[in-house]
């Protein structure tokens, strides 16, 4: 019996299963921490040890890209069809601190498979899903019978993401050129569960700051003074309470500009999803819902801008008591962004409104740290969908759809490139990103190989990007 696509890719994963754990194992054994000076060539070790290994998979251009931190590795495959797709793959080989001491039950360098799970640090985040790239384009191959990929494929793999991707942005512009792709994947996220596949669709951006207000040029005593001159404390917690109204809105003017609405279908999409909100506030570690009225849980996490305080302080903080207005006080802030608002008019908007906030005799500095803008790419998107199918056909089950909360640097991308962004990740919960034991569902994981190898098929056959 002739073997269908499908199932000449299951063989032959199944045949290079054991020699792709073990090539994974010997990536994961190097402590590619990029936070941890002492661990900088530990971090070239495993962009040149990728570099090699993808040269081994076929791709017949593969280099590691120096920066002004840590090194990223490029690699590209050009398709044998002039008129093919260009897609790049966007990941990252360095890796979050780990120690046995931090409460891991093994060392978190040396590789462990208990059951079904591999435990290791990065065999998630993201040492794994970068990994089944390279065994999911053999297996389309060698189902497809080409000699190259269906599409132009392209890998952008940095070595900085666990240290806040400082220089990404400016590798990005450098080599925008060679960068050039029709749509961007990223394999550094996750889906819903184990049972529900999913697709993410779109990350929010961020803007941060610190507002420093100064009163009197020192502490002054409170029996003296206090009720005559104005207070930097009070002034911080008036700010901080006019932050939003009634509604759980953002009360900055001009806050919600460009915001692109949720449409219907993407709400009964994410009211699709099995959410348990109260095991939700359980894993949150809080005792109820609250945010915008009008919007539920997902879609205040998922899809609407939000602001929150992240620290506030000023004046004695120690035992006991000391009667004065202090002399300042300081507050931190954060913005998660949505598709449609412009980073650079958020921050305008929150330095005016906290101009506002202040009273006469209240001077106040303003600093904003290097924000995030977000992605989005729409639930129609050809390439999304070849994403989704691609899935769909690795699980044997619909694919739906989500959102990511947080922010990383696939949005530079999609700035830089004009590309849109797709999400393929097949890490889950449970998997403890950042934390001990971190581990990936082996099981899982090859469902990632298949997808990557249905996939670039898919796109090829389904999306012709206009020229």
């Amino acid at each position: 019996m002739s073997q269908t696509p499908d199932s000449a890719v299951h063989a032959y994963i199944e045949r290079h299963r054991a020699a792709f754990l073990d090539d994974l194992a010997a990536w994961l054994r190097i402590p590619s921490v990029s936070a941890q000076p002492e661990h900088a060539s530990d971090v070239r070790r495993s962009a040149d040890w990728l570099a090699v290994k993808l040269t081994g998979t076929g791709f017949p251009v593969a280099e590691v890209w120096p920066t002004a931190g840590a090194p990223a590795v490029y690699a590209e495959w050009p398709s044998d069809d002039p008129e093919a797709p260009t897609v790049l793959v966007y990941g990252h080989h360095d890796v979050q601190p780990a120690a046995r001491e931090d409460g891991w039950d093994t060392d978190p360098f040396e590789p462990v498979v208990r059951g079904d799970r591999l435990h290791a640090r990065g065999a998630a985040d993201d040492k794994g899903q970068v990994f089944f790239h390279t065994l999911g384009v053999r297996a389309h191959l060698a189902a497809t019978g080409r000699t190259a990929p269906a599409v132009n494929l392209k890998l952008l793999i940095e070595g900085e993401e666990e240290s806040g991707s400082p220089n990404f942005r400016a590798l990005v512009e450098e080599h925008a050129d060679r960068l050039a792709a029709d749509a961007v994947i990223v394999s550094d996220t996750g889906m819903w569960s184990e049972d529900t596949p999913t697709v993410c669709t779109g990350m929010r951006g961020l803007a941060e700051c610190e507002i420093r207000l100064y009163g009197p040029d020192q502490d002054i005593h409170s029996g003296s003074f206090g009720g005559a001159v104005p207070n930097p404390a009070t002034a911080a917690a008036r700010l901080v309470a006019a932050l939003h109204d009634e509604h759980g809105r953002v009360a900055v003017p001009g806050f919600y500009d460009g915001v692109v609405e949720l449409t219907e279908r993407e709400r009964a999409l994410f009211a699709e999803l099995p959410f348990d909100e109260a095991e939700w506030l359980r894993t949150a570690k809080s005792h109820a819902a609250h945010g915008e009225a009008g919007y539920s849980t997902l879609e205040r996490i998922w899809a609407r801008p939000t602001a929150e305080v992240n620290g506030i302080g000023g004046g004695y903080q120690g035992a006991g008591s000391k009667t004065i207005i202090p002399s300042s006080a300081v507050v931190k802030l954060s913005f998660r962004l949505v598709a449609g608002q412009d980073l650079g008019a958020v921050e305008k908007a929150v330095h005016d409104w906290a101009e506002r906030q202040a009273p006469a005799g209240i001077r106040l500095e303003i600093e904003f740290s290097p924000g995030t803008r977000p992605c989005l790419t729409p639930l129609d998107h050809p390439a999304l969908q070849s994403v989704a199918r691609a899935m769909g056909r690795a699980f044997q089950k619909p694919v739906r759809f989500t959102r990511e909360g947080g922010s990383g640097p696939a949005a530079d991308l999609q700035e830089v490139l004009g590309a849109p962004v797709l999400f393929l990740g097949i890490s889950v919960p449970s998997d403890g990103w950042h934390a001990p034991n971190e581990k990936v569902e082996l099981d899982l994981l090859f469902k990632g190989v298949e997808t990557s190898a249905h996939l670039w098929s898919d796109l090829a056959e389904n999306w012709r990007p206009a020229p």
